[in-house]
């Protein structure tokens, strides 16, 4: 049995100017260690398990982002799917050596985002405990286009949140019009979803565009956001709670940006 189910995100990555610098940073924010990969890159590790990688950008008008991956077992139909539901393919499909093929797109909105059909590697060797992703959201300003082109092109069941009383930025934000999605043939709901969709309402700023935002969980998420500011990032939306913990938007020393998650004491969470 594949370790991801089909179109559940799979794998993330971070594009940088300086990938020593980053590998300071995120090595001591979440304790990660790392060790060379083909290219100028380095994968992640959590407790000797993969968890990401570091990428240093070959082209400096590459955004300095983090990107999520969505497994698939057919990386040529989903490609061809995505085309036909009006996305932009960027990267047609290409092969990582035996460790699997990728493919990068853009919904109609125009967030981003990869596809990882597995060879060797099938994605994340820890997740959901602190060091680790969690969670991922497409952020968007075209919710009716958006919701229908990853419900066509992964087949996702969506599930829409009340949330109301929680934060104003991320997942739950107060008045933020949130959907979760869950893989088809699981049953919709919080207990299935693998990722979620938030629509950028006009508080911000018009030219901001859609995107993913990624969440990394931690056991404490005031002290990660502390950490962050004196490893030399900034904190986009201060520490707040949510129905799923308490979160908080951070960008780092090269000014990607990331969330962070410390789940319920007791309870399950964003998965």
């Amino acid at each position: 049995m594949a370790a991801f189910a089909q179109s559940a995100p799979c794998w993330v990555d971070v594009q940088l100017p300086d990938l020593e610098a980053g590998k300071r940073f995120y090595g001591e924010l979440f304790g990660w260690t790392f060790r060379a990969c083909d290219g100028p890159c380095a994968d992640a590790l959590s407790d000797g398990k993969l968890v990401a990688a570091l990428a240093a950008k070959q082209d400096g008008r590459m955004p300095t982002a983090w990107g999520v991956y969505f497994a698939t077992d057919d990386i040529v139909a989903t490609v061809a799917r995505i085309r036909e539901a009006g996305g932009q393919v960027i990267t047609d499909p290409v092969r990582a050596g035996g460790a699997g093929a990728l493919a990068e797109a853009a919904d109609p909105g125009g967030a981003v985002f990869g596809l990882w059909q597995a060879g060797d590697r099938e994605g994340f060797e820890k997740r959901h405990e602190p060091g680790s992703f969690c969670w991922t959201e497409v952020h968007t300003r075209q919710k009716g286009r958006v919701d229908a082109f990853y419900e066509e092109v992964f087949g996702f069941q969506g599930t829409d949140l009340d949330t109301s009383g929680a934060g104003e930025s991320g997942t739950g934000g107060s008045g933020v019009d949130f959907r979760t999605w869950s893989p088809a043939g699981a049953e919709p709901g919080p207990d299935t979803a693998v990722c979620g969709r938030s629509v950028i309402t006009d508080a911000f700023p018009a030219e901001m565009p859609s995107y993913f935002l990624n969440y990394f969980a931690v056991e404490d998420c005031n002290a990660a956001a502390g950490h962050a500011v004196r490893l030399g990032g900034r904190i986009s939306a201060p520490p707040f709670d949510i129905p799923y913990g308490r979160m908080a938007v951070l960008q780092d020393d090269q000014s990607a940006v990331f969330a962070v998650l410390q789940p319920p004491v007791s309870g399950k969470s964003a998965e």
